[in-house]
């Protein structure tokens, strides 16, 4: 959810104010990404793990300020809700051993942050929605107590007017409900990925990060069951979509897959921000306008699937980053970090083609194939280049598959680690065996029951084999 605040409430001044700054800074950003005053980086990659904590019933357990302070590491941080905790990995350059060393840190948190959920009688999930999460648990009381996550609140409702926001999602089953708050976000958890680009190469690598989200979302899908519904492979994205939907009081889609490739600028997205999307959280800095802390608050307030994001370098200058976000969390480390080595080497390759991504696949091709992944899964007919489509299983095998190896061999990953990364990729694709597909095949055999459900699926977690392997 971004930067802490150090307040909720704000005036006709502070929005005044707030919007001036970020006028100046977006323009000065336009300057510098027209010059050599940013980073000169590209190939490194991090992530962000979003994850549960349960209870041993299986349900959100509100206590993750207190595994905090039984945890005391840096890397796992609070979330919007207190049943939500987020775990983050080291930057690492992906040539070598990258992939690797990501992995095994990201294992090792996990393995500590379960065993100081172990103290506290809970468990950790990794699992884009939990099965036992309902209605009653999105109370604003079970919101962690920090002034950003107030504002929020405070800020969306004002947005929409003060009307409710209103959740319809047609899957094998129909939900239907209407909340008040920001706390359905919370039951959307996710593992984000983060790729590190150069000024010269962000907007092959963000058209390409748009291309490739339909197939990586049909490949990871996680999110079947939602407050008792079975709904779609996917149901994060329609989920916080209308969550944080502004409609009501005019505004435009603040959760979006976008409005078309860039052109020539990732500035272009900067300046929509700008002009197309109100201030939510008017707080000033006191820092000169070419920290950029504006426009990266402001940009924090805009959730794109595909979101650009700028930070300073070890150097002082500003470097830039895409964020992945459309994958769900879990089910295991090993089933997420093949989700990174797959969009680390789609990307990568797509990006470095002769005839551009944009040339090759309409926008509105990539749109509609990341919507009929969320919905499908690897069931999903998918578009690709050159008027081509067809089952996501076969794309992946014709054309994915081999260009992520390319990728990966591009950006000189070790080769037993793509090796690996990859055949996770492949063997899930090849026995239709998303975590999605894991809880509705456990559901065919043993009934809806979603503790049941939870437990068991917690319990194949722990072991830690990839979810092609689990059994029913």
């Amino acid at each position: 959810m971004g930067q802490e605040i150090d307040t909720s409430e704000f005036t006709p001044a502070d929005f005044l104010a707030f919007s001036r700054r970020l006028d100046e800074e977006t323009v000065r950003l336009g300057q510098a990404l027209g010059s050599d005053r940013f980073h000169a980086g590209g190939q490194v990659g991090g992530f962000e793990l979003e994850a549960w904590l349960v209870d041993t019933a299986a349900c959100p357990a509100p206590l993750n300020e207190e595994l905090l302070e039984q945890l005391d590491n840096a890397l796992v941080v609070s979330e919007l809700a207190r049943f939500n905790v987020e775990l983050n990995g080291t930057p690492q350059a992906l040539a070598g051993g990258g992939l690797r060393r990501l992995h095994d840190e990201l294992d090792a948190t996990w393995t500590a942050s379960n065993r100081a959920a172990a103290a506290l009688d809970t468990r950790r999930a990794m699992i884009g929605s939990l099965p036992t999460a309902t209605e009653q648990d999105l109370v604003l009381g079970n919101a962690t107590a920090h002034d950003r996550y107030r504002a929020l609140n405070d800020q969306l409702l004002r947005l929409r007017g003060g009307a409710p926001c209103r959740i319809e999602i047609d899957g094998h089953d129909r939900l239907e409900m209407t909340h008040v708050g920001v706390m359905l976000e919370s039951v959307a958890t996710s593992f984000q990925i983060h790729l590190e680009s150069d000024p010269r190469r962000i907007v092959a690598e963000f058209n390409a990060a748009l291309a490739v989200s339909g197939p990586l979302v049909a490949a990871a899908a996680n999110s079947p069951y939602l407050f008792g519904c079975n709904l779609w492979s996917e149901t994060r994205i329609p989920l916080f979509e209308q969550a944080v939907d502004v409609s009501a009081g005019g505004g435009p889609p603040r959760v979006t897959f976008g409005h078309g490739y860039l052109n020539s600028s990732v500035q272009e997205l900067f300046e929509r921000n700008r002009r197309d999307f109100p201030v939510m959280l008017p707080v000033s800095c006191d820092e000169p306008a070419e920290a950029l802390r504006h426009v990266c608050l402001h940009n924090g307030t805009i959730w794109r699937w595909n979101r650009p994001l700028v930070g300073i370098a070890e150097d002082g200058r500003p470097q830039l980053r895409i964020e992945h976000r459309a994958l769900p969390a879990g089910p295991t480390v090993i089933d997420c970090l093949a989700n990174a080595a797959l969009f680390f080497g789609l990307v990568h390759d797509l990006a470095r083609e002769r005839v551009p991504v944009a040339d090759r696949l309409p926008f509105s091709a990539a749109r509609d194939n990341f919507y009929a992944a969320a919905r499908d899964g690897l069931a999903a007919e998918l578009a690709w280049f050159d008027g081509r489509s067809g089952p996501a299983m076969e794309l992946f095998t014709a054309q994915l598959l081999p260009a992520a190896r390319r990728g990966l061999e591009r950006l000189e990953v070790d080769y037993a680690d793509r090796d690996d990364y990859l055949e996770v990729i492949e063997a899930r694709v090849r026995g239709r065996r998303t975590g999605a597909d894991w809880q509705r095949g456990w559901v065919a055999r043993h009934g809806t029951d979603a503790e049941a459900l939870t437990t068991a699926y917690l319990e194949r977690q722990d072991v830690g084999k990839p979810v092609h392997e689990w059994d029913w």
